[in-house]
């Protein structure tokens, strides 16, 4: 079945208003299908088209499901900017969701963009990344009146996103980016990044956004830091494993500082007491998402042999999420969301999928769970961050 949101995002049946490509205000529209629904890309295009989208942005799950349905749809939209990328879920309406393809229209009357593969992620190719943006962000030529902001859609098992995350400050200083890495359920294997309808294996897609409407950054997190701490005694940088901790196996170590039974971890533990590093006056997480055979800990992240991490203490995951988007500006007709997967995990594991839905409903987020989110020239894990989209008032500053 086809949900499609009004443009307000507040979700109907009938499809896009008609006249919305002429409001000045128009905002966002999602439209979502399952992933397995043989008419699903006719279903998106007939929820979309009517909005006249400048960009459209694919998230779904399955991985497989996603590139013949994003080719299908692109061969619909002739000349829209079509990009995507697999998920381990996707925020939609209703709040979480599985195994569907969510599409989120842009409409042309508010949005313009542009998009670019940063290739060969695992590589970390910086000068030719570096090249890549500043001739996008010099051919798109921003109206200065205009909000600006980029969405980074990084490929989640190449790792690096922290040099990505640095190369994109470096390049747009002074354009806020927000974006998550793709993924592939809980398998935690290979993920597909999509632009211009077709797969782009191994690269990061980046698009750069102009808008009429008003923007803000959202970020938010539900952990504390504990007492304590451990060293990272031993590392493999490239793979992004701890090896030992305190010069103990990785695993243990952990283990015994969070109180778990070593043999019997999984992602949500995992999520309930997640690594911390401090950066300045801040703790950002370091989130595992898996212990090795090897007793060794799998990060969502780069990590170093001799960095400090701190034990975290998860708090309950929609304290604060409210009054986080309540002190916004005004309310926002959409609010393009990333949010890690061990969030979501803990959300379910605590039972309050359905009220962690009733706000996502109330604040029309709409996006996807990652593997990791990009914030402010950073690569973060277990974090909320998004972009929230707002009607401007007559003399308001874009953002």
């Amino acid at each position: 079945m086809t949900r499609a949101a009004d443009p307000a995002g507040r979700g109907g049946d009938a499809g896009c208003d008609a006249g919305l490509a002429a409001r000045a205000d128009a905002g966002p529209v999602s439209v979502t299908v399952r992933s397995d629904d043989p008419h699903g890309a006719q279903a998106l295009h007939a929820g979309l088209v009517a909005c006249d989208p400048a960009l459209v942005l694919l998230f779904g799950s399955p991985r497989d499901a996603l590139a013949p349905m994003a080719e299908r749809l692109h061969r619909l939209l002739p000349g829209v900017t079509l990009a995507g990328c697999s998920s381990a879920g996707e925020i939609g309406r209703d709040g979480y969701q599985r195994g569907t393809v969510l599409g989120i229209g842009f409409p042309r009357a508010t949005f313009r963009a542009g998009a670019v593969a940063l290739r060969d992620q695992g590589d970390i190719p910086v000068s030719a990344w570096l090249a890549a943006l500043r001739t996008l962000h010099a051919d798109f030529v921003p109206d200065p009146r205009r909000a600006v902001f980029g969405i980074l859609l990084a490929d989640g098992r190449s790792g690096h996103e922290d040099v990505l995350a640095a190369a994109l400050d470096a390049a747009l200083p002074d354009v806020p980016i927000v974006g998550g890495s793709a993924g592939d359920g809980l398998d935690f294997g290979a993920t597909t990044q999509i632009l211009d309808g077709r797969p782009v294996p191994g690269a990061a897609v980046f698009v750069l956004v102009e808008t009429a409407l008003a923007v803000a950054e959202v970020s938010f997190a539900h952990f504390s830091p504990t007492e304590d701490r451990a060293v990272v005694t031993a590392a493999d940088p490239h793979s992004g494993t701890i090896l030992e901790l305190n010069a103990e196996p990785a695993a243990d170590e952990y283990a015994r500082l969070a109180g778990l039974d070593p043999a019997a971890m999984e992602p949500a533990d995992f999520a309930s007491h997640p690594l911390l590093l401090r950066m300045g006056r801040r703790h950002h997480v370091r989130a595992i998402s898996e212990a090795t055979a090897g007793r060794g800990l799998k990060l969502m992240s780069s990590i170093d042999t001799g960095t400090v991490l701190t034990l975290g203490r998860a708090e309950d995951v929609t304290q604060g999420f409210g009054a986080a988007l309540d002190s916004l500006p005004q309310p926002p007709l959409m609010v393009l969301g990333f949010d890690c997967i061990l969030r979501r995990l803990a959300v379910e594991r605590a039972g309050m999928a359905g009220r962690m839905g009733s706000l996502f409903a109330r604040y029309r987020v709409a996006g996807f769970n990652t593997y990791g989110e990009q914030h402010a020239g950073m690569h973060v894990n277990q974090t909320f961050v998004g972009l929230a989209l707002m009607p401007r008032a007559d003399g308001d500053a874009a953002h």
